[in-house]
């Protein structure tokens, strides 16, 4: 099942399979900004993130001494969500646990992504994290949409940059294989636009700490009028990712509040690197939009 939002701009659909955004179109030209989900390349579109993001050490953890298998960025991109609330321009998609999520993920929880059409070009998405257990609970979270590159057939893929604003020196983190190393940390300069080429992604996605300030991430032709920017609010990380060595006609930007464990993790769920901690009846918000032109 599929739920359509739209205003006078764009259209919007989003699966109920992991609260997934599948398309936005721009409803005069019919331009689909959404990458396609081409199993050749990626079969995602949009996949968010809980409650890991990236990769467990082993694809496994523990909690009060107990081990837990969890594969890549969790579980609720394969589970169904329920919409609990819908307008024209709202919805609001609902996961909580089970039997069968207590099995990998032995927690208490209420996950909701919700969509708002905020103004004409714009789409926000809102992650709500509730504890509905007695004691803490341990997650992270995070979005990874991708968006079709190049949007017109006249165009390359290295026609394309990345420009991220505020112009500063991020903090790099790197990945050997799956897992982060804080040992080869490094910077990078925003204040360059960063032209799309997939050798930067030989060793999978580039990523830079945000620390939870804002930032602005354009995707489109320099000096071209259709792109993507996405504003995030308060994540911790941005990844910036295509699959490498596919020529896939794509790149997600990813919002992530958390990040893969690190190849010196000792697998303890409270351990890990980036996670948050949530105490009982509290909630965690985290929110990026989208905006179309």
């Amino acid at each position: 099942m599929s739920v359509k939002l739209e205003n006078e701009n764009i259209s919007v659909i989003i699966s109920e399979l992991g609260a997934e955004l599948s398309s936005v179109t721009n409803r005069e030209s019919g331009l689909e900004y959404m990458w396609t989900a081409d199993p050749n390349f990626w079969g995602r579109h949009a996949p968010n993130l809980f409650p890991i993001v990236g990769r467990l050490k082993g694809d496994r953890y523990k909690y009060r001494d107990k081990t837990y298998f969890m594969t890549q960025h969790g579980f609720a991109r394969d589970n169904e969500f329920d919409l609990v609330e819908k307008t024209a321009t709202y919805a609001r998609l609902r996961l909580v646990d089970t039997e069968e999520t207590h099995s990998i993920y032995p927690f208490h929880f209420q996950f909701d992504v919700i969509y708002r059409l905020t103004d004409q070009d714009t789409l926000g998405v809102t992650y709500v994290v509730a504890n509905t257990d007695s004691h803490e609970i341990y997650f992270s979270v995070g979005g990874h949409p991708g968006f079709r590159v190049p949007l017109a057939e006249n165009e390359k893929f290295t026609d394309y940059y990345v420009n991220i604003e505020p112009n500063r020196i991020y903090n790099r983190s790197k990945l050997v294989g799956p897992y982060l190393d804080n040992n080869l940390d490094t910077t990078f300069n925003s204040s360059i636009p960063l032209r799309l080429r997939r050798d930067d992604y030989k060793n999978d996605a580039i990523i830079l700490r945000l620390d939870g300030n804002p930032v602005s991430v354009v995707l489109a032709r320099l000096g071209e009028s259709n792109g993507v920017t996405m504003h995030i609010q308060d994540a911790q990380y941005v990844g910036i990712w295509t699959p490498y060595g596919k020529e896939a006609p794509f790149v997600c930007l990813e919002p992530w509040w958390g990040v893969a464990d690190t190849v010196n993790a000792d697998g303890i769920i409270n351990h890990k690197y980036g996670i948050n901690e949530l105490a009982p009846a509290q909630t965690f918000t985290g929110s990026y939009s989208l905006s179309f032109f």
